[in-house]
């Protein structure tokens, strides 16, 4: 996998990136029917209509690809028929056919193949691509779709290029170091992947042009300093202003700096140590 770099036939192709989908087992191939769903346009809107998401809508057409996040098929090996690509998300999806003829699709760790066999359960072997619960991983793996409570499928490290690292172990619970610098406790009876996701060369892509944005369904960000003060707290002014206040959303939240996370909420015991801060806010 790597990325491939447009001639610069045009203003827009002259600075445009796209991968170069080298780890596709076949680009004609089309996705399997039976794992398919339509997915309707939302345009950051919620059930009643209202806008929580701004500056979404449009974008092209795509059907979601149904993943398997839970790997609950235990002692049944499954061979991977195909890499395909997924439009929903950043990583490769691998298509999974088991030996009793099920048909499922998973998230592609680095190094799985089309003609690999892997497996999901208790007494298997750590290798790439195979699922069991943490109690069960050496530590200092790296593994990744892992869950935050049993049973209820992978939550962590989905996107290209993740995965977190099993630090230590204590009685029933686990401690692993996420992307972020976050180290978190988990339970020992969670599930991971082992391996980390594919397609890392993702985040060296340049769309080139606002339209590639446009396609992926997002419009425009308008800044706040540009609406009028009915429309942001930052709003109005003659000629250009400066806002008048510190960053802030429309509803007034901090943009920088401010705490957004509930003080009580329940998972916080579950955190060992916070993230890194971002550079701007890193003791200096």
């Amino acid at each position: 996998m790597g990325i491939r770099q447009y001639k610069p036939t045009t203003p827009g192709r002259r600075l445009g990136s796209v991968s170069d989908f080298a780890e596709i087992t076949d680009r004609k191939k089309k996705p399997e029917k039976a794992l398919l769903e339509p997915k309707k346009k939302k345009g950051g809107r919620n059930h009643q209509g209202i806008v929580c998401s701004r500056f979404r809508g449009g974008g092209h057409k795509q059907m979601y690809r149904i993943i398997d996040f839970k790997r609950k098929k235990d002692n049944v090996w499954a061979t991977v028929t195909s890499i395909e690509y997924d439009p929903n998300r950043t990583s490769r999806i691998a298509l999974l056919t088991y030996d009793d003829g099920e048909k499922t699709y998973i998230l592609a760790p680095e190094g799985l193949k089309a003609g690999d066999k892997i497996v999901s359960g208790e007494s298997i072997e750590p290798r790439v691509g195979n699922c069991m619960p943490l109690r069960l991983v050496p530590l200092g793996m790296s593994v990744h779709n892992l869950e935050m409570q049993p049973g209820r499928g992978g939550q962590l490290c989905r996107s290209a290029g993740t995965s977190a690292t099993l630090t230590a172990r204590e009685g029933r619970w686990a401690q692993v170091t996420l992307p972020s610098g976050e180290v978190r406790r988990v339970s020992s009876e969670c599930r991971a992947t082992i391996g980390v996701i594919g397609n890392a060369e993702h985040m060296n892509i340049s769309l080139g042009k606002a339209g590639r944005k446009r396609w992926m369904g997002r419009k425009p960000h308008q800044r706040g300093t540009s609406q009028n003060p009915v429309s942001h707290p930052m709003g109005g002014g003659e000629g250009r202003s400066k806002g008048g206040r510190h960053p802030c959303s429309p509803t007034g939240v901090l943009a920088k700096g401010g705490k957004t996370r509930n003080k009580r909420k329940p998972s916080n015991t579950a955190i060992i140590r916070r993230r890194r801060p971002g550079p701007r806010f890193a003791p200096k």
